[in-house]
């Protein structure tokens, strides 16, 4: 088969030539009145340009190119496109370089930043307090987790527990729970069950996590015991930045020596304890403790649900709560009561204590040697 020529279609009495497949059809379909200057002898003038037809906006000087947070606004002539996506905005401070575990990204989940809408961004809620010493001794003779220590079976528990609460804030972080998502509340039915105990080793489990920090709240105002567990002075705290609208939290925020462990007092004592909690300021006081700092995790040791009410106002605050239960002590019916009072909180999970036995035959912390 001849497939030097292309067939020519009826009518066109042109003779064939030897031209090249592209320079005959470059001449049959004329290509060259497209061309700036066209084939050398073409006498077929070329089209005028026809200048794209330009909005009166677009004739003006360039636009100038806005910021990322600027707010995307619909005129008639952008109704019709769809928003952007808001991204997550990376901002510099310069406080993040005083402990670099503190994080200053912001976002658009509430953790302190704004929505892209172009108001001010929020600051991050950087803890000045002075640093105190936590007695190491202390801690040993009190039964809990020894920073820098070794491994022990306390310390290995307390990993598992840790490990399963900071999935659970993960898995709400995916469900857009903003703050809350990093706020913890450790309670327990009736006095004496533990929960001063487990709150704290929480919180010393989860300072040594390599990434964010942890916040340990007393929220006990009747009785506080956070400070005289840890060996940490006294002064103004949570309560008292309830009480007083000019206040800011992070000041009463005490710092360690336990790299990663930050402890807000439970301040001034008063009768109105659960009143200052159902108001409206406390969302304002707990939103500042986390403001800036997505990483950051909060322990709130609270009163027992059944002695005192300020456990169940500080539930609806919270993306999860833990009871302590004392083996062998707490009874079925007021575990029943205090999960019914704590059921604002979406998810309440229940912490076995001082139990002599262990129904999986599970022994930790012999791996590493040490063995109770």
């Amino acid at each position: 088969m001849d497939h030097s020529k292309i067939p020519l279609p009826h009518g066109d009495d042109r003779k064939p030539h030897s031209d090249s497949l592209i320079e005959r059809a470059a001449e049959r379909f004329d290509f060259a009145r497209y061309i700036a200057g066209g084939k050398p002898g073409a006498d077929k003038p070329l089209p005028p340009r026809r200048e794209p037809v330009r909005k009166a906006a677009d004739a003006a000087a360039p636009k100038p190119v806005e910021p990322a947070h600027a707010p995307v606004v619909n005129t008639p002539e952008t109704a019709s496109e769809p928003a952007p996506t808001p991204v997550r905005v990376e901002r510099s401070r310069d406080t993040a370089a005083r402990d670099p575990r503190i994080s200053t990204s912001l976002d658009t989940n509430g953790n302190g930043g704004s929505d892209l809408g172009g108001g001010p961004l929020a600051t991050p809620a950087i803890f000045n307090g002075d640093h105190h010493a936590i007695d190491r001794d202390r801690l040993r003779e009190t039964g809990l987790i020894v920073p820098e220590g070794s491994v022990t079976a306390l310390l290995e528990e307390f990993r598992i527990v840790k490990r399963q609460l900071l999935v659970q804030a993960s898995e709400l972080r995916r469900q857009k729970a903003g703050s809350r998502a990093q706020r913890i509340l450790i309670s327990s039915p009736h006095p004496g069950e533990g929960k001063t105990y487990c709150a704290t080793n929480l919180a010393l489990s989860i300072a040594a996590e390599k990434e964010g920090d942890v916040l340990l709240v007393d929220a006990d105002f009747a009785k506080p015991s956070v400070l005289s567990a840890l060996g940490l002075p006294g002064g103004p705290g949570l309560m008292d930045a309830l009480m007083d609208d000019k206040a800011d939290v992070a000041d009463f925020v005490l710092g360690t020596d336990i790299p990663g462990l930050w402890v807000l007092p439970a301040g001034d004592t008063t009768t109105n304890d659960s009143e200052f909690l159902s108001s409206a300021r406390t969302e304002k006081v707990l939103e500042r403790l986390t403001q800036g700092a997505p990483g950051r995790m909060v322990i709130f040791d609270s009163p027992p649900v059944l002695a005192a009410s300020p456990a169940a106002e500080l539930a609806k605050y919270v993306g999860q709560a833990v009871v302590i239960v004392r083996a062998d002590s707490t009874g079925q019916g007021a575990l029943e009561d205090t999960v019914s009072l704590l059921s604002s909180c979406p998810n309440i999970q229940l912490l076995l204590n001082a139990a002599q036995f262990s129904p999986s035959g599970r022994s930790f912390g012999t791996y590493y040697g040490y063995r109770e």
